[in-house]
């Protein structure tokens, strides 16, 4: 085998804790990428298999390979850097590559934490992948190598920046032969997770989406993205589907012509997609249900206008309104985000954000804590003023991580509410009544999530 790629185990999200647990695809488009150049793959999902850092250093040492890469966000940096020390200290003489949205923006801190660690992939990764590989098994030197910082001796070089993929159909489809599909206890919609386009050209300040894949909006073609969907359907049997754009809607015209599609090859599938709430138009929401749209996400994050200004999100509280009323009214289930505790919002706002969403009354609803992932502006103007941790394993979302106190709140305060926004949305009991099985599932959250870690150790006697 030539490259591993390995997605680590997820210690801290709240989906590991409810024992979800997703493909990887990421790491199946690197796979599909490094195929297509004739290299061998094999990809590890620890988050799946569970075989600890020590396990899959003793698979890895079995399987030889002359790369090892591994992907890391911010909440599971720590624990990638323990699978790169564990594999190193046996394979001394293999490359290691770490990628993700976290090493994207601090390549070189991340490369001074682990000694181990020989190079950083920043931002797309497939082309850069395939270089570092051709590259590597020449044995040439990685200062030609576009995207990437790495180790020389006992320096750290940044090569340039590699141009984003300009023409997204030309990237193969993930290789999902490379995981063991049916063994993910998930929704079927989930391991269908599809992306049809890459790049935001949004400014808001907590989200780094546009500073990892561009802020040109790339697009798939309607018949690429179809081509995938049928290739779900028929080599995986998957009927239902998720669309994971950031913003799927954005340019409506293809978001109506992959509707077409659909339909024009009579595919038998649900979806769930995205949008933003100032890009909903009824008519655009009708041909997606006729095709097979089910659930639509709208990231609202707040119900306070001046909130919503600070973040820079550029939407209204009424479009937010509009759009859950326009997306029932054609039959479609709703999803709502908000976000709490934004620097310089008031308990009282936060509250208004509570009754707001459950005034728009949408199926679902999700809540977090604002976190400052590195990469985003607000990080930089929090990191600036020393008011924030870099215990990165807390960058869950559900737990805070800005020093509240230096903001006249608490950290206390702001758990409370998270922990309150849920309760109050969830235990209605008109919303009981209509989605029942959402009982197990919230109480189950709460305590896993808020009570379980809170229990003393106890041994075994």
């Amino acid at each position: 085998m030539d490259v591993v790629l390995i997605n680590p185990e997820d210690r801290t999200a709240v989906k590991n804790k409810l024992g979800f647990v997703l493909p990887p695809l990421n790491l199946m488009y690197l796979g599909a990428s490094l195929e297509r150049a004739s290299f061998s793959v094999k990809i590890i999902d620890d988050d799946l298999r569970r075989m600890g850092v020590e396990g899959v250093a003793r698979l890895v040492e079995r399987i030889n390979p002359f790369i090892v890469g591994i992907t890391a966000t911010t909440a599971t940096i720590r624990t990638s850097l323990e699978y790169i020390k564990a594999i190193k200290d046996r394979l001394p003489n293999v490359l290691t590559v770490i990628g993700g949205p976290h090493p994207t923006f601090l390549p070189v801190d991340t490369l001074r934490e682990c000694r181990d660690l020989d190079v950083v992939v920043m931002g797309e990764g497939e082309a850069t992948i395939v270089d570092l590989a051709e590259n590597h098994e020449r044995g040439g030197s990685l200062d030609g190598v576009a995207g990437i910082t790495y180790r020389e001796g006992d320096r750290i070089r940044t090569n340039e920046p590699r141009p984003l993929i300009e023409d997204l159909d030309e990237i193969p489809f993930p290789a999902r032969h490379l995981v063991p599909f049916r063994d993910y206890e998930t929704s079927s919609q989930d391991a269908g997770g599809m992306i049809t386009s890459r790049g935001c050209v949004y400014p808001c300040r907590y989200c780094s989406s546009s500073l990892i894949m561009g802020k040109k909006f790339r697009f798939r073609s309607p018949e690429n993205v179809v081509d995938e969907v049928e290739e779900l359907v028929e080599v995986y049997g998957l009927h239902d589907i998720a669309f994971l754009d950031d913003t799927f809607m954005l340019h409506r015209p293809r978001a109506r012509e992959i509707s077409e599609e659909i339909r024009r090859r009579n595919l038998d599938v649900s979806f769930v997609t995205s949008s933003r709430v100032d890009m909903v138009q009824e008519s655009l929401l009708r041909d997606l249900r006729n095709a097979g749209m089910s659930t639509i996400y709208y990231g609202v994050e707040s119900g306070c206008q001046r909130v919503l200004d600070m973040m820079k999100k550029g939407i209204t509280v009424k479009q937010a309104e509009d759009a859950v009323r326009v997306t029932k009214k054609v039959g479609v289930d709703v999803i709502t985000s908000f976000i709490l505790g934004y620097p310089g919002e008031k308990p009282s706002e936060m509250d208004r954000t509570i009754d707001f969403s459950i005034k728009l009354d949408p199926d679902y609803s999700q809540y977090s804590i604002l976190t400052p992932f590195p990469g985003t502006p607000i990080y930089a103007e929090l990191k600036s003023q020393g008011l924030i941790e870099d215990d990165w394993e807390n960058y869950t979302v559900i737990k805070p991580v800005i020093k509240y106190e230096k903001l006249g709140l608490s950290r206390e305060l702001i758990q409370k509410k998270l922990v309150k926004a849920y309760i109050k949305f969830y235990s209605r009991p008109r919303y009981l009544l209509k989605h029942s099985y959402m009982i197990r599932v919230f109480f189950e959250t709460l305590y896993r999530t808020y009570i379980e870690p809170k229990i003393p150790f106890k041994k075994d006697r």
